[in-house]
């Protein structure tokens, strides 16, 4: 790692990690949902009533603002609010990540994947139903919960593998 970056080149490379590490998790908890068995993946549609959490928030915030989306509307603010998530925690842990780095990069890959399960945990498992987004874990199959892990330690390791990829090109 190279702890001489200045904070705005931190922030912009951990965005741009998690641009790509959104991408990735979007591509591996695709393919997981894809292999699921038909009921799991039908119990997980009604829990979240064929929405996703994303798409909830994009529904309240037009609330908030005296607006009602259309269908399209909902799912473009909701990938829009997704990504937004992504990016910025790429921004964070780059932040993090250099505060609390540490040892070889099995350390930092450990860290990263000790990121995702962070915000697996903190915006899956908690926030979303904090925020009315989703409903309680038990509405869910357990599949939903280990994809969702699988998920996010996706993007926590790939978007640590982005970083050091960006340290070694410094």
């Amino acid at each position: 790692m190279k702890p001489d970056r200045n904070l705005c080149t931190d922030l912009a490379l951990g965005a741009l990690a998690g641009a790509a590490a959104t991408w990735i998790m979007g591509k591996t908890t695709s393919y997981l949902y894809e292999k699921e068995g038909a009921q799991a993946r039908q119990r997980e549609d009604q829990a979240r009533g064929d929405k996703t959490a994303y798409e909830v928030a994009a529904e309240k915030a037009a609330r908030l603002a005296y607006r009602q989306l259309s269908e399209d509307e909902r799912k473009k603010l909701g990938s829009a609010i997704h990504w937004a998530v992504g990016i910025g925690s790429g921004a964070l842990y780059a932040l993090l990540r250099r505060r609390l780095a540490g040892g070889g990069p099995g350390r930092e890959l450990a860290g990263g994947a000790l990121f995702g399960t962070a915000v697996w945990l903190l915006l899956d498992e908690l926030g979303n139903v904090a925020l009315g987004l989703t409903p309680g874990p038990t509405a869910f199959p357990w599949q939903t919960h280990a994809r969702g892990l699988a998920g996010h330690l996706v993007l926590g390791l790939a978007t640590e593998g982005v970083l050091q990829v960006a340290d070694r090109a410094a």
